[in-house]
Protein backbone atom coordinates (compact mmCIF):
# COMPACT_ATOMS: atom_id res chain seq x y z
CA UNK A 1 0.00 0.00 0.00
CA UNK A 2 1.00 3.67 -0.35
CA UNK A 3 1.64 5.82 2.69
CA UNK A 4 3.18 9.18 3.50
CA UNK A 5 6.12 9.24 5.90
CA UNK A 6 8.83 11.58 7.07
CA UNK A 7 12.20 10.38 8.33
CA UNK A 8 13.39 13.75 9.62
CA UNK A 9 11.77 16.95 10.82
CA UNK A 10 11.55 19.87 8.46
CA UNK A 11 9.41 21.58 5.85
CA UNK A 12 6.77 19.97 3.62
CA UNK A 13 9.52 18.55 1.42
CA UNK A 14 10.37 15.89 4.04
CA UNK A 15 7.05 14.13 3.31
CA UNK A 16 7.65 11.11 1.09
CA UNK A 17 5.43 8.49 -0.57
CA UNK A 18 6.50 5.00 0.52
CA UNK A 19 5.39 1.45 -0.19
CA UNK A 20 4.45 -0.36 2.99
CA UNK A 21 2.92 -3.63 4.12
CA UNK A 22 -0.81 -3.61 4.80
CA UNK A 23 -1.23 -3.61 8.60
CA UNK A 24 -3.45 -6.14 10.38
CA UNK A 25 -5.54 -5.22 13.42
CA UNK A 26 -4.77 -6.74 16.78
CA UNK A 27 -7.24 -7.25 19.63
CA UNK A 28 -9.56 -4.32 20.13
CA UNK A 29 -8.44 -2.66 16.90
CA UNK A 30 -9.84 -2.15 13.42
CA UNK A 31 -8.22 -1.66 10.01
CA UNK A 32 -9.82 0.82 7.63
CA UNK A 33 -9.49 1.16 3.87
CA UNK A 34 -9.05 4.92 3.77
CA UNK A 35 -11.13 6.98 1.37
CA UNK A 36 -10.25 10.43 2.69
CA UNK A 37 -7.82 11.77 5.29
CA UNK A 38 -8.13 15.11 7.05
CA UNK A 39 -5.26 17.58 7.20
CA UNK A 40 -4.85 19.35 10.54
CA UNK A 41 -2.41 21.92 11.90
CA UNK A 42 -1.22 19.27 14.35
CA UNK A 43 0.10 17.33 11.34
CA UNK A 44 2.28 20.31 10.42
CA UNK A 45 3.59 20.54 13.98
CA UNK A 46 4.35 16.81 13.94
CA UNK A 47 6.32 17.17 10.71
CA UNK A 48 8.19 20.33 11.69
CA UNK A 49 8.89 19.84 15.39
CA UNK A 50 7.91 16.33 16.45
CA UNK A 51 4.57 17.09 18.10
CA UNK A 52 3.14 13.76 19.35
CA UNK A 53 5.72 11.81 17.31
CA UNK A 54 6.89 8.75 19.29
CA UNK A 55 9.70 7.81 16.86
CA UNK A 56 10.97 8.27 13.32
CA UNK A 57 10.03 7.43 10.63
CA UNK A 58 6.49 8.64 11.25
CA UNK A 59 3.24 8.65 9.29
CA UNK A 60 1.18 11.78 10.04
CA UNK A 61 -2.59 12.15 10.04
CA UNK A 62 -5.22 12.13 12.78
CA UNK A 63 -8.53 11.41 11.04
CA UNK A 64 -9.92 9.35 8.20
CA UNK A 65 -13.09 8.17 6.59
CA UNK A 66 -13.42 4.88 4.73
CA UNK A 67 -14.66 1.32 5.07
CA UNK A 68 -13.82 -1.29 7.67
CA UNK A 69 -11.30 -3.71 6.18
CA UNK A 70 -10.88 -6.10 9.12
CA UNK A 71 -11.69 -6.27 12.83
CA UNK A 72 -9.51 -7.62 15.59
CA UNK A 73 -10.48 -9.96 18.39
CA UNK A 74 -13.03 -8.60 20.82
CA UNK A 75 -14.36 -5.86 18.55
CA UNK A 76 -18.15 -5.61 18.43
CA UNK A 77 -20.54 -3.24 16.71
CA UNK A 78 -18.41 -2.85 13.58
CA UNK A 79 -18.52 -4.98 10.44
CA UNK A 80 -16.29 -5.44 7.42
CA UNK A 81 -17.36 -3.06 4.66
CA UNK A 82 -19.10 -0.63 7.02
CA UNK A 83 -18.55 3.06 6.31
CA UNK A 84 -16.82 4.74 9.23
CA UNK A 85 -14.98 7.84 10.37
CA UNK A 86 -12.06 7.38 12.73
CA UNK A 87 -9.79 9.37 14.99
CA UNK A 88 -6.21 8.08 14.89
CA UNK A 89 -3.03 8.72 16.86
CA UNK A 90 -1.14 9.05 13.57
CA UNK A 91 -0.86 7.14 10.33
CA UNK A 92 -3.94 8.53 8.59
CA UNK A 93 -1.95 9.47 5.47
CA UNK A 94 -2.08 5.91 4.11
CA UNK A 95 -4.31 3.62 2.08
CA UNK A 96 -4.93 1.42 5.14
CA UNK A 97 -4.75 2.47 8.78
CA UNK A 98 -5.23 0.52 12.02
CA UNK A 99 -7.00 2.31 14.87
CA UNK A 100 -8.50 1.54 18.26
CA UNK A 101 -12.11 0.44 17.86
CA UNK A 102 -13.23 2.96 20.50
CA UNK A 103 -12.31 5.83 18.16
CA UNK A 104 -14.08 4.40 15.11
CA UNK A 105 -17.55 5.88 14.49
CA UNK A 106 -20.19 4.64 12.03
CA UNK A 107 -20.86 7.31 9.41
CA UNK A 108 -24.25 8.89 10.14
CA UNK A 109 -27.03 8.19 7.65
CA UNK A 110 -27.07 10.71 4.82
CA UNK A 111 -23.43 11.73 5.27
CA UNK A 112 -20.96 10.87 2.50
CA UNK A 113 -17.41 9.70 3.09
CA UNK A 114 -15.93 13.00 1.92
CA UNK A 115 -17.93 14.92 4.50
CA UNK A 116 -17.34 12.21 7.11
CA UNK A 117 -13.58 12.85 6.94
CA UNK A 118 -14.17 16.36 8.30
CA UNK A 119 -15.92 15.11 11.44
CA UNK A 120 -13.59 13.23 13.84
CA UNK A 121 -11.40 16.05 15.18
CA UNK A 122 -13.07 19.36 14.41
CA UNK A 123 -16.69 18.75 15.39
CA UNK A 124 -16.09 17.13 18.80
CA UNK A 125 -13.44 19.75 19.58
CA UNK A 126 -15.66 22.74 18.75
CA UNK A 127 -18.63 21.20 20.57
CA UNK A 128 -16.56 20.52 23.70
CA UNK A 129 -15.01 23.99 23.68
CA UNK A 130 -18.38 25.70 23.68
CA UNK A 131 -20.49 23.33 25.74
CA UNK A 132 -18.56 20.75 27.78
CA UNK A 133 -15.69 23.02 28.86
CA UNK A 134 -16.81 26.56 27.96
CA UNK A 135 -20.38 26.06 29.25
CA UNK A 136 -21.79 28.73 26.96
CA UNK A 137 -25.14 30.13 28.04
CA UNK A 138 -27.73 31.88 25.83
CA UNK A 139 -27.01 35.59 25.50
CA UNK A 140 -23.31 35.29 26.31
CA UNK A 141 -20.58 36.55 23.99
CA UNK A 142 -17.81 34.45 22.42
CA UNK A 143 -14.38 35.34 21.01
CA UNK A 144 -12.65 32.79 18.77
CA UNK A 145 -9.01 33.08 17.72
CA UNK A 146 -8.51 31.58 14.24
CA UNK A 147 -12.16 32.01 13.29
CA UNK A 148 -11.67 30.88 9.67
CA UNK A 149 -9.99 27.55 10.44
CA UNK A 150 -11.75 24.22 10.81
CA UNK A 151 -12.60 24.54 14.51
CA UNK A 152 -13.33 28.24 14.12
CA UNK A 153 -15.76 27.59 11.25
CA UNK A 154 -17.75 25.13 13.35
CA UNK A 155 -17.47 27.12 16.60
CA UNK A 156 -19.07 30.19 15.03
CA UNK A 157 -22.07 28.21 13.84
CA UNK A 158 -22.46 26.28 17.09
CA UNK A 159 -22.27 29.47 19.13
CA UNK A 160 -24.94 31.07 16.99
CA UNK A 161 -27.16 27.98 17.29
CA UNK A 162 -26.70 28.00 21.09
CA UNK A 163 -28.10 31.52 21.31
CA UNK A 164 -24.89 33.45 21.84
CA UNK A 165 -25.50 37.16 22.22
CA UNK A 166 -22.53 38.02 19.98
CA UNK A 167 -19.86 35.97 18.23
CA UNK A 168 -16.50 37.65 17.57
CA UNK A 169 -13.63 36.23 15.56
CA UNK A 170 -9.97 36.99 14.95
CA UNK A 171 -8.37 36.16 11.58
CA UNK A 172 -5.22 37.06 9.67
CA UNK A 173 -6.65 38.50 6.43
CA UNK A 174 -9.66 40.28 4.95
CA UNK A 175 -10.55 37.24 2.82
CA UNK A 176 -10.70 35.14 5.99
CA UNK A 177 -12.85 37.80 7.63
CA UNK A 178 -15.38 37.55 4.81
CA UNK A 179 -15.38 33.77 5.15
CA UNK A 180 -15.88 33.93 8.93
CA UNK A 181 -18.84 36.30 8.62
CA UNK A 182 -20.53 33.66 6.45
CA UNK A 183 -20.19 31.10 9.25
CA UNK A 184 -21.79 32.65 12.31
CA UNK A 185 -19.59 35.61 13.24
CA UNK A 186 -21.03 39.05 13.94
CA UNK A 187 -17.74 40.95 13.94
CA UNK A 188 -14.30 39.84 12.79
CA UNK A 189 -11.01 41.53 13.66
CA UNK A 190 -8.07 41.21 11.25
CA UNK A 191 -4.72 40.95 13.00
CA UNK A 192 -3.58 40.29 16.55
CA UNK A 193 -5.87 41.39 19.38
CA UNK A 194 -3.38 43.47 21.32
CA UNK A 195 -3.87 44.78 24.83
CA UNK A 196 -4.40 48.52 25.21
CA UNK A 197 -1.62 49.79 27.51
CA UNK A 198 -2.45 52.38 30.13
CA UNK A 199 -6.09 51.41 30.61
CA UNK A 200 -7.61 48.26 32.01
CA UNK A 201 -5.67 45.97 29.67
CA UNK A 202 -8.78 45.13 27.65
CA UNK A 203 -7.89 45.04 23.93
CA UNK A 204 -9.17 48.20 22.26
CA UNK A 205 -11.09 46.30 19.59
CA UNK A 206 -12.80 44.11 22.18
CA UNK A 207 -13.62 47.18 24.29
CA UNK A 208 -15.26 48.90 21.32
CA UNK A 209 -17.20 45.78 20.28
CA UNK A 210 -18.49 44.96 23.77
CA UNK A 211 -19.02 48.45 25.17
CA UNK A 212 -16.10 48.00 27.55
CA UNK A 213 -17.44 44.80 29.10
CA UNK A 214 -15.27 42.10 27.49
CA UNK A 215 -16.42 38.65 26.35
CA UNK A 216 -17.87 35.80 28.38
CA UNK A 217 -16.00 33.01 26.60
CA UNK A 218 -12.74 33.04 24.62
CA UNK A 219 -11.34 30.09 22.65
CA UNK A 220 -7.63 30.02 21.89
CA UNK A 221 -5.51 27.54 19.93
CA UNK A 222 -2.51 29.81 19.42
CA UNK A 223 -0.97 30.07 22.86
CA UNK A 224 1.81 32.41 23.91
CA UNK A 225 1.03 36.10 23.54
CA UNK A 226 -2.35 35.35 21.96
CA UNK A 227 -3.32 33.37 25.04
CA UNK A 228 -2.53 36.44 27.15
CA UNK A 229 -4.58 38.64 24.82
CA UNK A 230 -7.50 36.22 25.03
CA UNK A 231 -7.33 36.27 28.82
CA UNK A 232 -7.27 40.07 28.79
CA UNK A 233 -10.41 40.06 26.62
CA UNK A 234 -12.57 38.37 29.27
CA UNK A 235 -15.44 40.02 31.09
CA UNK A 236 -15.96 39.53 34.82
CA UNK A 237 -16.59 35.81 35.40
CA UNK A 238 -15.36 35.10 31.85
CA UNK A 239 -13.87 31.76 30.79
CA UNK A 240 -10.91 31.05 28.53
CA UNK A 241 -10.49 27.62 26.95
CA UNK A 242 -7.10 26.70 25.49
CA UNK A 243 -7.07 23.94 22.88
CA UNK A 244 -3.66 24.23 21.27
CA UNK A 245 -0.32 25.99 21.04
CA UNK A 246 0.09 26.79 17.35
CA UNK A 247 2.67 29.43 18.20
CA UNK A 248 4.92 26.82 19.86
CA UNK A 249 5.53 29.40 22.60
CA UNK A 250 6.40 28.49 26.15
CA UNK A 251 3.23 27.71 28.10
CA UNK A 252 1.71 30.56 30.07
CA UNK A 253 1.39 30.16 33.82
CA UNK A 254 -1.85 31.67 35.08
CA UNK A 255 -2.59 32.11 38.73
CA UNK A 256 -4.19 34.27 41.38
CA UNK A 257 -3.12 37.71 40.08
CA UNK A 258 -4.78 37.09 36.71
CA UNK A 259 -7.85 35.17 37.83
CA UNK A 260 -8.93 36.51 41.20
CA UNK A 261 -9.81 40.16 40.36
CA UNK A 262 -12.50 39.33 37.80
CA UNK A 263 -13.42 35.83 38.92
CA UNK A 264 -12.10 34.49 35.62
CA UNK A 265 -11.27 30.87 34.87
CA UNK A 266 -9.10 28.97 32.39
CA UNK A 267 -9.80 25.50 31.02
CA UNK A 268 -8.31 23.25 28.38
CA UNK A 269 -9.29 20.57 25.90
CA UNK A 270 -7.61 18.05 23.58
CA UNK A 271 -9.68 15.53 21.66
CA UNK A 272 -6.64 13.25 21.34
CA UNK A 273 -6.01 13.32 25.08
CA UNK A 274 -9.67 12.58 25.79
CA UNK A 275 -9.47 9.60 23.43
CA UNK A 276 -6.70 8.16 25.61
CA UNK A 277 -8.07 9.00 29.04
CA UNK A 278 -11.82 8.57 28.62
CA UNK A 279 -12.91 6.98 25.34
CA UNK A 280 -16.47 6.51 26.59
CA UNK A 281 -16.80 10.27 27.10
CA UNK A 282 -15.28 10.84 23.67
CA UNK A 283 -17.89 8.61 22.06
CA UNK A 284 -20.72 10.41 23.82
CA UNK A 285 -19.24 13.77 22.82
CA UNK A 286 -18.78 12.67 19.20
CA UNK A 287 -22.36 11.44 19.00
CA UNK A 288 -23.70 14.82 20.11
CA UNK A 289 -21.31 16.70 17.83
CA UNK A 290 -21.96 14.59 14.73
CA UNK A 291 -25.69 15.15 15.19
CA UNK A 292 -25.17 18.86 14.49
CA UNK A 293 -23.79 18.00 11.06
CA UNK A 294 -26.63 15.61 10.30
CA UNK A 295 -29.38 18.06 11.22
CA UNK A 296 -27.74 20.93 9.34
CA UNK A 297 -26.83 23.03 12.38
CA UNK A 298 -23.26 23.21 11.10
CA UNK A 299 -21.46 22.75 7.82
CA UNK A 300 -17.71 22.51 7.37
CA UNK A 301 -16.73 23.40 3.81
CA UNK A 302 -13.93 21.40 2.19
CA UNK A 303 -12.02 24.27 0.64
CA UNK A 304 -9.17 22.26 -0.90
CA UNK A 305 -8.41 18.64 -1.61
CA UNK A 306 -5.22 16.92 -2.76
CA UNK A 307 -4.16 13.45 -3.86
CA UNK A 308 -2.37 11.43 -1.20
CA UNK A 309 0.91 11.83 -3.09
CA UNK A 310 0.50 15.61 -2.91
CA UNK A 311 0.33 15.79 0.89
CA UNK A 312 3.28 18.17 0.88
CA UNK A 313 1.26 20.66 -1.18
CA UNK A 314 -1.56 20.48 1.36
CA UNK A 315 0.95 21.23 4.12
CA UNK A 316 2.37 24.15 2.15
CA UNK A 317 -1.08 25.66 1.72
CA UNK A 318 -2.01 25.30 5.38
CA UNK A 319 1.39 26.66 6.39
CA UNK A 320 0.79 29.92 4.51
CA UNK A 321 -2.16 30.70 6.83
CA UNK A 322 -4.17 31.40 3.68
CA UNK A 323 -6.46 28.38 3.93
CA UNK A 324 -9.97 28.35 5.37
CA UNK A 325 -12.35 25.56 6.33
CA UNK A 326 -11.11 22.00 5.91
CA UNK A 327 -8.34 20.48 3.77
CA UNK A 328 -8.55 16.82 2.74
CA UNK A 329 -6.40 14.18 1.06
CA UNK A 330 -8.02 11.87 -1.51
CA UNK A 331 -6.78 8.38 -0.74
CA UNK A 332 -9.08 5.57 -1.92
Amino acid sequence: MRAIEFQEYGGPEVLRVVDAEVPEPGPGRVSVDVAWAGVNFADLKARSEGYRVPALPHRPGLEVSGRVRAVGAGVTGLAVGQEVAALTEGGAYAEVVVVDAVTVFPVPAGVGLRTAATLPTVLPTAYALLHSVGRLQPGESVLVQGAAGGVGTVAGQLARAAGAGAVYGVVSSQSKARYAREHGYDEVYVGDVEADPGTDGLPAWVRAATGGRGVDLALDAVGGETFRQSLASLAVFGRLVSFGNASSAEPWHVGQPELYPGGRSVGGFSVLSLARTSPADLRALAERAFATAVDGTVTLPVTAEFDLADAAEAHRLMGTRASTGKLLLRVG
